[in-house]
């Protein structure tokens, strides 16, 4: 009997083997033919999304960066290796060298803008470096800030980032053959092909020494445009530490409830610089004035404080801004983020705004000081904190245009145009000064100020150029709407698909 039975069994085997393939690479076969369809889906939605998303904006992009996770069924995939893109080729013109000069937000902007320069000029960008010797002395350096082998990988198929310049090209430079300038503000990019190529011929090396708005707002090719936008939402992503604390700040304010970030520039450079001293007794505004004079950098030295106010080129002040608040009807128990340094006058001048505002916090009072303590003298590290919790923030309250405002504003757009209030400070002024003076009662004060920004609040519209005159348009990095899928062209796609 058994016998019999190995017989059969041994004619099976022979008829399979001749017929089909056998058990084992059937199985091995199906799971390889899986696998691949499987990631081949991934691949193909991870491009789908890189491809539409910034453009069309079919999803609400996080803020922070994190892995990318695929379901299917119950199971996570988790890639464990970044797809990188390919590198571009092409044929090196020259090394281009660039030390960024301001605060964080204006430094971010150059580093975008100097990435689409070189990436025209078919030049190698060393990693930019970052100003130390400004007001705020920040000795951080990119990598300090910036997740900076994310930054090169991810711009690998646009340009060649170097961390620093090859021995070689290294020796010409310590021996004087290099060049360095200050290019000239808001040019557009014809400027660099026709001026800036050249010498990057010429001496292999160009160090630009100041980088702040010296790409045009308009006038420039699309493909510029959206390069800008890959590099500020996409490569310049800040270092895990940075992004780590951020979430905690985030995750605190959420348990708590809905939040509202108040970028209160009231601080005493930016009183300073702008020579605005509305509120401030004599001794501060004298402060204020020796500090202006000792600054070589800053030019404007004799300045009409009160005249600036009414022409709205002043941040608004805590009193003017509770005021302000409350006629919009923000309510009077919700969490306000302050985003700022140091305010100017300390508790004495934010007393009248945490009355009507007792929720006032700031990272300060949400962490411990050991939390904080290796970003102390870090004023860059600390404005990247403000930055992130600012992108997530229910509501975003700028009380100045400066970088940080702007910047901030382009990024939330970004992120499917969050709501930032937009405050008109030259009609506000004028609002609260007839508010105080009796001229006018409070329902028609808070009735003109809701009017007023209605429509301010960082919805989708075109950026406004006003040629000859780039100082006074609209700043690209505030309202990046070649990046954006605006609301009229969602609509003209729509009619033309219906037609």
């Amino acid at each position: 009997m058994e016998m019999k039975l190995k017989m059969l069994a041994s004619e099976k085997v022979e008829n399979s083997k001749r017929l089909t393939i056998r058990p084992e690479i059937k199985v091995w076969l199906a799971r390889a033919i899986t696998t691949a369809i499987i990631w081949s889906i991934f691949a193909q939605m991870i491009a789908l999304r890189e491809l539409l998303g910034p453009i069309l904006l079919t999803g609400m992009p996080y803020c922070f960066s994190s892995p990318v996770v695929f379901q299917i069924g119950e199971k996570s995939l988790v890639p464990t290796k970044v797809v990188l893109p390919p590198k571009r080729i092409y044929k090196n013109n020259g090394y281009l060298m660039v030390s960024c000069n301001g605060g964080l937000n204006q430094m971010r902007a150059a580093i975008c803008d100097m990435v689409a320069i070189a990436r025209q000029l078919n030049v190698t960008l060393i990693v930019p470096e970052l100003d130390k010797t400004s007001f705020w002395a920040d000795p951080s350096d990119f990598q300090d800030i910036f997740d900076v082998n994310h930054f090169i990988t991810s711009l690998r198929d646009e340009v060649r980032i170097l961390k620093q310049l090859p021995s070689r090209v290294k020796t010409r430079v310590e021996q004087g053959l290099s060049f360095s300038m200050s290019p000239i503000s808001w040019s557009n990019i014809t400027y660099y092909e026709n001026q800036i190529l050249p010498l990057l011929l010429k001496h292999k090396v160009v160090h630009l020494n100041r980088t702040d708005a010296r790409l045009a707002n308009n006038g420039l090719h699309t493909d510029i445009q959206k390069l800008r936008c890959h590099v500020n939402f996409n490569a310049l992503r800040f270092t895990s530490q940075i992004e780590e604390l951020g979430r905690r700040i985030v995750r605190i304010l959420r348990e708590r409830g809905p939040f509202i970030v108040l970028h209160l520039r009231y601080e005493m450079d930016m009183l300073a610089f702008s020579g605005c001293a509305h509120g401030c007794d004599i001794k501060e505004e004298e402060e204020l004035t020796r500090m202006r004079y000792s600054y070589p950098m800053w030019k404007e030295k004799v300045i009409n404080s009160e005249l600036k106010r009414k022409e709205g080129l002043c941040p608004l002040t805590p009193e003017e801004i509770a005021l302000t608040l409350t006629a919009l009807g923000i309510d009077h128990n919700v969490q306000i983020y302050i985003a700022a340094g140091e305010i100017y006058g300390g508790e004495k001048r934010m007393a009248s705004l945490l009355r009507e505002f007792p929720n006032l916090v700031r990272k300060e009072t949400l962490l411990q000081p050991s939390d904080l303590m290796n970003f102390q003298n870090h004023s860059s590290q600390m404005a990247a904190l403000d930055y992130l919790v600012s992108l997530e923030s229910d509501i975003f309250i700028p009380t100045y245009d400066g970088n940080m405002a702007k910047v901030v504003e382009g990024h939330r757009r970004f992120l499917g145009f969050k709501k930032t209030i937009l405050l008109d400070r030259r009609l506000l002024v004028n609002l609260i000064d007839q508010y105080t003076n009796g001229s006018l009662s409070w329902d028609e004060f808070s009735i003109a100020i809701k009017e007023a920004h209605l429509y301010r609040l960082g919805s989708p519209k075109r950026r406004i150029a006003i040629p000859e005159r780039p100082k006074e348009e609209d700043y690209f990095y505030s309202n990046p709407h070649e990046c954006l899928q605006l609301i009229d062209e969602s609509h003209e796609t729509l009619e033309s698909t219906l037609s």
